[in-house]
């Protein structure tokens, strides 16, 4: 499915983004006929995207930090407890909108615990590309660092000031000594975006590719979840 203009929806101060149709808002159908999705903050706009272009106004979007990638280990903590909180509201079908995402297996674990789903793939990187397509480019070379609309948008803070470059410069050689090419997968076709990407291959001295993938698996998981 192709990804439409750029409208951006974020979380709000508490971590919650929610779609309300103008015809059946969410707030007129039950908790526990609602589909909940606990998801990383970096996915709120192309999952709100898809809800609001499938008209699933009986899904409902929870986001967590994007920032927990820097602390893979609080991820699952973190979905335990947004989980147990969901639950005790009363909602009856919860899915998970992470990849593994560095847990070392410990998303998964937890998923198995609790009879839950998450989107196939390792990362945003493997199933915004297709986890075929994701192996191939990988193959062609190792050492690519990939950028989604979200990185491109926010390299800057995720990676120059999240990484303390701005303050030590000489992490850039350190961090990213192994890396050869930088990968843009673009879920829309955003201009200013794809400028920000080339920008930040130019900065950290790479080659820069450019590869469509719309939504790639997400949008399989949304329609195949909603039902």
């Amino acid at each position: 499915m192709e990804a439409s203009g750029d409208t951006r929806l974020l979380p709000d101060k508490k971590g919650q983004v929610f779609f309300a149709n103008k015809q059946k808002p969410i707030n007129s159908i039950a908790i526990e006929q609602r589909v909940a999705i606990i998801a990383c903050g970096a996915l709120a706009h192309e999952i709100m995207q898809l809800i609001r272009l499938n008209d699933f106004h009986h899904i409902q979007l929870f986001c967590l930090p994007a920032n927990l990638h820097n602390r893979p280990k609080q991820i699952v903590p973190a979905l335990r407890e947004k989980l147990t909180e969901l639950q005790n509201l009363g909602y009856q079908k919860i899915v998970i909108g992470y990849g593994d995402c560095g847990t070392g297996g410990g998303l998964d674990k937890f998923i198995a615990e609790h009879g839950l789903t998450r989107i196939d793939g390792a990362h945003c990187y493997a199933f915004f590309s297709g986890l075929q397509q994701f192996d191939e480019m990988m193959e062609q070379e190792i050492g690519t660092f990939f950028l989604t609309d979200y990185m491109a948008k926010f390299f800057d803070s995720l990676i120059i000031k999240g990484l303390g470059i701005d303050k030590h410069p000489e992490l850039k050689k350190i961090y990213f000594a192994n890396y050869k090419k930088l990968t843009y997968l673009a879920q829309t076709n955003d201009v200013g975006l794809q400028q920000k990407a080339k920008d930040a291959a130019i900065f950290l001295g790479l080659d820069y590719q450019f590869v469509q993938t719309d939504y790639g698996l997400l949008a399989d998981f949304i329609e195949r979840e909603a039902s």
